[in-house]
């Protein structure tokens, strides 16, 4: 009964750390999301920006898995290159570093002393504050909770020295047992290093979380039960395991992704093969440092003495293995390239959007690229299929059977691009993200409802062209002549909203898709009373103008769902509200 109680309160002070760890990480991303992407997206150029950005991002969340499987969904989204991804990668992994060096502190502070009063001063602004501050009061609870649970886990793990000492022979027999049990594993050379190095990657896959890893490693070592080679090498494993969620974030991601998440992998292992060789020369030098530390910083028991000197181990270990391989990593990228292939034979492209999660924090906040890129690849989905569209209507007399199914095929991949932006953007805005944001995320929701009817109009374009070549309906110069010229402002406008998206229109783009609008409106009146005038000349016309007018009226309906795209790129960024929905005239209408 003792154990089973031993194990839940573990289990309960890792639950009460990592919740902290959850809501400290995404009152971050809510607080300074944007920000993030923005860094993350722009200032990478070389790998000495990258790992600067690495250690910045994973330091404020707190999680290496976090910030990998961010640049995992990146670089899917094309927002970084390989190169500029391992460098990220590096900083990443000394960023966590800081988890170890927070957790040594257990010896020297009372966290419950420091915990409770951050929460305190995270609740009123939790509760009462609006946007950013409601954010930042949630980044301090989860800072607070964080502390709390590390001294809960502190509170739950007995000392073994305290044990030995007991009055109570049972307590004292425990001791033993824990003693004699990792004796049995230690003592042997690199076959105990290569034990303790396994077990650190078994930890990892349980608790999916470095942190969470390092704070029991850290903890079991500050509080006797093992040394300190044996804790070494178990944090040696956990970098190799907290790889393995990068790794399974890649699945059914793009090559260059699953190749971010292999030098990921790499990167790690080949830093743990090293410090194998350098293990014990390494660890002399560790203790030396840790030595150095002035007698206020270690605490007068020097109980955490152990804590400190596995925080200089894994700060140093990243760091020495950043230095070694900084000057390779055009070479790991080549490696990762050799080892992640592009297939052969190039399977048809889908159309697919992949939601990629972290699982232990949640990145609704950093999502929001990956769907921005699936919403440009749709607009130039509907670019092609216009560009189509015409190829097919200005060459009557040749077979365009194959250019007309490949047509059909991109609005079937527009529809089904349109399922999955609007599913990943409602999953995005369940995660409790930032008012600015969640707004953002409905504009984006219109724009892709509006390319999707663009879209359709489009192929039924397309329908009325097979139509009017199938009956044997031939247009004159004019009605030929009118529908080019229309069907050159709807290419105008397409070309605007392709380069508005998704950064947002300017002042001047917004007029003139408003001028391009009213155009064709115009153009669509004016078009179809010629048609109806030339309905009177011969009987046969009436059913050749119809044709015409049935495309003046899908051109206009494609330039007002247009319009309404410009509108709402311009309003991401400029004002809080969107202008009413420019609906399209009925099809039906021959004005």
């Amino acid at each position: 009964m003792d154990t089973i109680a031993f194990i839940l309160k573990i289990l309960g002070s890792l639950g009460v750390f990592l919740y902290g760890m959850k809501v400290m990480s995404e009152g971050i991303q809510r607080t300074a999301g944007d920000g993030m992407r923005k860094v993350m997206a722009t200032m990478t150029h070389n790998r000495f920006a990258g790992i600067a950005t690495g250690l910045i991002t994973t330091g404020l969340i707190q999680s290496s898995s976090a910030t990998t499987v961010m640049v995992v969904s990146f670089v899917n989204a094309g927002l970084l290159t390989l190169i500029e991804s391992i460098g990220v990668i590096m900083g990443a992994n000394l960023g966590t570093t800081l988890t170890a060096w927070i957790i040594a502190m257990i010896g020297k502070f009372s966290l419950s002393e420091i915990a409770i009063p951050i929460i305190g001063l995270g609740l009123p602004l939790f509760f009462i504050g609006k946007n950013r501050w409601k954010s930042f009061g949630e980044v301090l609870i989860g800072f607070g909770l964080l502390f709390y649970g590390l001294h809960l886990l502190k509170e739950s793990v007995p000392d073994v020295k305290s044990m030995l000492s007991s009055t109570d022979a049972a307590v004292q027999e425990q001791a033993r047992q824990i003693q004699t049990f990792v004796a049995s594993l230690s003592g042997k050379g690199y076959v105990s290093i290569l034990t303790f190095l396994m077990l650190g990657v078994i930890l990892t896959l349980v608790v999916q979380s470095s942190s969470a890893a390092m704070a029991i490693t850290v903890t079991l070592a500050i509080q006797g039960w093992i040394g300190f080679h044996e804790s070494a090498a178990i944090v040696l494993g956990e970098n190799i395991g907290t790889t393995v969620t990068a790794w399974l974030a890649s699945i059914g991601t793009s090559v260059n992704a699953k190749r971010a998440a292999r030098a990921h992998f790499l990167f790690n292992v080949i830093g743990v093969c090293w410090m194998l060789i350098a293990f014990y020369p390494f660890s002399q030098v560790v203790t030396w440092l840790g030595a150095q530390l002035p007698e206020s910083f270690r605490g007068k028991s020097h109980e955490s003495d152990i804590g400190f000197n596995l925080a200089i181990f894994h700060s140093l270990f990243n760091f020495t293995n950043i230095l070694i391989l900084v000057g390779f990593v055009n070479q790991l990228a080549s490696l990762v390239t050799r080892w992640v292939k592009e297939p052969k034979i190039a399977p048809p492209k889908e159309h697919r959007l992949h939601f990629i999660s972290q699982g232990m924090v949640d990145l609704g906040e950093l999502n929001i690229p990956e769907a921005e890129n699936a919403t440009r690849e749709l607009a130039g989905i509907t670019k092609n299929m216009f560009q189509g569209y015409l190829e097919v209507f200005k060459n009557p007399a040749v077979d365009l059977s194959e250019e007309v199914k490949r047509l059909k095929a991109l609005e079937d991949a527009a529809d089904v691009l349109t399922h999955d932006i609007t599913e990943y953007l409602v999953r995005t805005s369940a995660a409790e993200i930032s008012p600015e944001n969640a707004r953002s995320v409905t504009r984006m929701l219109r724009i892709v409802s509006e390319l999707e009817e663009i879209s359709d109009a489009i192929y039924r374009l397309i329908q009325i062209t097979q139509r009017k070549y199938t009956k044997g309906r031939a247009f004159g110069d004019e009605a030929t002549a009118s529908i080019l010229a229309f069907a050159e402002k709807i290419m105008e406008l397409i070309d605007l909203y392709s380069e508005v998206l998704i950064k947002g229109a300017s002042e001047a783009q917004l007029r003139k898709a408003e001028e391009i609008e009213k155009t064709t409106d115009k153009l669509r009146k004016q078009y179809n009373k010629r048609a109806v005038k030339r309905m009177s000349e011969t009987e046969d016309a009436v059913k050749t103008e119809m044709i015409t007018i049935d495309m003046n009226n899908q051109f206009e309906l494609i330039a007002n769902y247009g319009l309404n795209v410009v509108q709402s790129a311009y309003y991401l960024v400029k004002h809080d509200e969107i202008p009413e929905r420019a609906e399209g005239k009925s099809p039906a209408s021959p004005e």
